[in-house]
This record gives structure tokens, sequence and C-alpha cells, in this order.
């Protein structure tokens, strides 16, 4: 039986999909049981007190976790999240139920046995309860007491080589897609270069001395797979300068149905008849896409790298060879006061080791501007907001570029004063670039 009534859990196990309920109850009853014998390091009830104060908070309509301070390992100052309950009386198991962090593999890529061991040392140290992954992109532990932490800490670095991830006012764990490894739109090896940014900022990921947090995320192209564009304050998004390939009898295959679009993907749902003009060209953002009797053009210096043409006939279209990164700034995604989305502030940069431009010219110059300028808990995005698009402009050193901004005269990280822009709100972006050398 059950250690504790949770009619309110129960319900979320009566819908059609999977509920972590059910799951959270299986994991309970494995320790409960303990067939094998095994010593646990926690409390043995700990998952089923856990179930118990989920249930309370549902109760109550507020949650009964605090946080408890500071805690963590020797030497780091991030990685782990002090966790502790506010009735440790009546829930012993989780009176501190603390979460790690772990820094996750390069593009998610793992081996059966990495994970075996994982969760192996998380059943002995920890509740066995873990998150594949949060929203950071970390491999996340799920519950562990305090004496654990050292003795966890010790395993993964000793035994796996493996580090903790970011937490606290610092640089979060760094994330990037699958990138070269297995796509063909990857511009740029999205992996190497998260790979050496983790090891470069290394004392930035453990020694909280920011504002805030500080978030860097790679796309391997614009279709963002790992949303970096939304959630990262310095987003890294393949691209390409020359122009999309085209193979014409590939076209053509798709337009007499002899090539499925979308590579096939349609759900089960029958589409009917492809048709080009509906499903490609009219949907163009820019309408840079036309048919010339038989032969399918592109105007690429309109084109906006969507990728929505490619993506439905990847075989009749392709990225450019003349690959890089835009790089942009300042989004997050906050629950309370909505998403802001990233600004471009390097329209187009090349990447090859040691990327030593990428760090002297963009990261470093925007975290001494960030840490001399920002407030406590002020992300970079709301510092940019606050001090104008044109100050950050300055601080990199780069030319203005209309690619930056959609509206000159009324994007509003960019305060205009009308008499001072001759013409009035023209679009002129030659204006625009008087105005900031001023």
């Amino acid at each position: 039986m059950a250690k504790h009534e949770t009619p309110m859990l129960d319900q979320l196990e009566s819908g059609p999909w999977p509920s972590f309920v059910s799951d959270l109850k299986q994991e309970a009853e494995k320790r409960a049981k303990n067939a094998a014998g095994v010593e646990f390091q926690i409390p043995q009830d700990a998952v089923e007190d856990l179930l118990g104060v989920l249930e309370l908070s549902y109760k109550h309509g507020r949650t009964h976790w605090k946080h408890g301070g500071i805690v963590g390992v020797f030497g780091y100052g991030g990685g782990v999240i002090g966790r502790y309950c506010d009735q440790p009386q009546m829930f012993p198991g989780v009176a501190h139920f603390h979460t790690l962090r772990i820094n996750q593999p390069g593009g998610k890529f793992y081996t059966t046995k990495y994970l075996r061991e994982l969760c192996d040392l998380w059943d002995f140290r920890g509740s066995g309860i873990t998150n594949m992954h949060g929203s950071t992109g970390d491999i996340i532990f799920l519950g562990t007491t305090t004496p654990q932490l050292e003795e966890i800490f010790y395993e993964l670095t000793h035994k796996y080589n493996q580090d903790l991830g970011g937490s606290g006012s610092n640089l979060r764990t760094p994330a990037d897609c699958i990138g070269q490894a297995r796509c063909e739109y990857a511009c740029y090896d999205t992996q190497a270069l998260c790979y050496d940014l983790t090891n470069e900022y290394q004392d930035e990921l453990h020694r909280p001395a920011f504002p805030y947090k500080f978030k860097f995320k790679f796309d391997g192209c614009p279709n963002c797979c790992v949303a970096s564009i939304a959630r990262s304050d310095l987003s890294f998004i393949g691209t390409w300068k020359d122009d999309i390939k085209i193979d014409q009898a590939a076209v053509q295959a798709y337009i007499g149905g002899e090539i499925a679009p979308n590579a096939g993907a349609h759900s089960g749902r029958d589409w009917g008849k492809f048709d080009i003009q509906k499903e490609v060209i009219n949907l163009c953002p820019t309408g840079c896409m036309a048919m010339d009797g038989k032969t399918l053009k592109i105007n690429n210096r309109e084109c906006t790298r969507c990728m929505h043409c490619i993506n439905v006939m990847p075989r009749a279209l392709h990225i450019g060879d003349e690959r890089g990164v835009s790089i942009l700034a300042g989004a997050k995604a906050p629950i309370l006061d909505g998403a802001q989305m990233g600004t471009l502030i390097v329209p187009f940069i090349e990447v090859e080791p040691p990327y030593t431009k990428i760090k002297e010219e963009v990261i470093e110059p925007i975290w001494d501007w960030w840490m001399e300028e920002g407030k406590n808990r002020e992300r970079l995005g709301e510092l940019m907001k606050r001090q104008g698009l044109q100050k950050l402009i300055e601080v990199l050193g780069v030319d203005p570029d209309p690619r930056m901004v959609q509206e000159p005269r009324s994007n509003p990280y960019i305060f205009w004063k009308e008499d001072e822009v001759p013409g009035g709100w023209d679009r002129d972006i030659n204006e625009f670039r008087k105005y900031h050398q001023r």
C-alpha cells in the first residue's frame, strides 16, 4: 500500500498520454521492494515522499519547496541546485532533495553504456529520477541529499570523465544540434564549436561572476532545432552567403509526383498532388521565387534563409557552399513577460578553429560591456533594451547594417528624435549610419 494517498496525482494518469506520475510510482515501488537488496545512499522512501509533497502542493495551490541557499561541490559555484522541503517532518525522505545538472554530450549523442553508468550511479546515490533533458540542455539528476553531492561529483569526474553543467549567474551549459554528424543542412560543425567554447570558458561556467545567467546555443542551420534564436543570449545560426543550389531536374520530379515533398513526411495524411506554386512559391516570405516556364528561379539577394523551400524539396534545393554563422544576441523566454527573440548583431562570420575571431571580437567584448553595465539579474537582452542596440554596435565596433533591424525607425531598441534625423522618419539606411556615427 502506498505511503501517501494521491487522488489528484492519480487523475494525471487517466489521460491518453504517458504520465510522469506513473513513472514516479514505479520507481517508488521498486525502491520500496528493493528485491536486489541495494543499500541506497538516500532515504529509501524518497520517491514516495516526493509524490506526497507534490500532492500536497496541488491541494494547497502552492509549492512546498524552498531554496535553501547555496549548496554545491568544492571549487564550483554552479551545477547544483539546492532544494529543501518546507514540511520535513511530514516528508522526511525529501527534507533535502537537491538537483544536479550534468553537462550533456555534444548533439546529445550517447552510448547505452554511458547511459547505464549514469543511471546506476544515480540509482545508488540519488533518487533514480532523471530528466532528459532540461530546457537548458543538461541531463538532470533530480533529488539527492547534501552528503552525497561530493560523492557523486567524484565518481562523475574520476570514473566517467563527466562534468557538471551550469547554474546560477554564470555561463550555462552550451547546447548544440546534431550538426554535420547527421544533418545535410548544417553550415558549420556545431559540436566542434560548442565543445571548444565549453572548454575555453570553464571558469565562466563553474564560477559565477556574471550579472545573471548567460546561454550559448548552436544551430547548424536556420531550421533552428535547438531554438537558439528564442532562448539564448548569444545564438549561433548556420547560414550561407552564396546562392541556393538548384537541381532543375529534381524540381520537375517533385512537380510530376516522382519525388514526395517534405521527404515524404506527411504524418499519414494524403495532401493530394504537389503544387509548387501553392506549397513553395506563394509561401516564400520575401516572394523571391518564381517559375519561368519549367525553370525555378530564385532571387538570392532577397532570400532570408527561412529554409521552407529547402525543407519541402530537399532533393531539388540545397544550401550554398560559402558557409558560416549569423550571431544574434539578447534572446530569453521568461514566463511572465513573454519571449524576446534574438537581435542580429553579426550577419555573417566564418567558423574555423580555433575560433579566435568569434571569441575576441564578439563574445568577450559583449561580456566586458555586460559585466560593467549590467544590473543584478539583468540578462543581456534587457541591457540591450535599456541602453539601445546602437550601444552594442559601438561595443563590438561593427558597422550598422540594415539586417540588424527589421524597421529601423520603429524598432524598440533604437530611440530616435525626429529633428535629429534629416528627412524625418524615412527608412534610408545611410541616415541610420550617419546617426550612429554621430
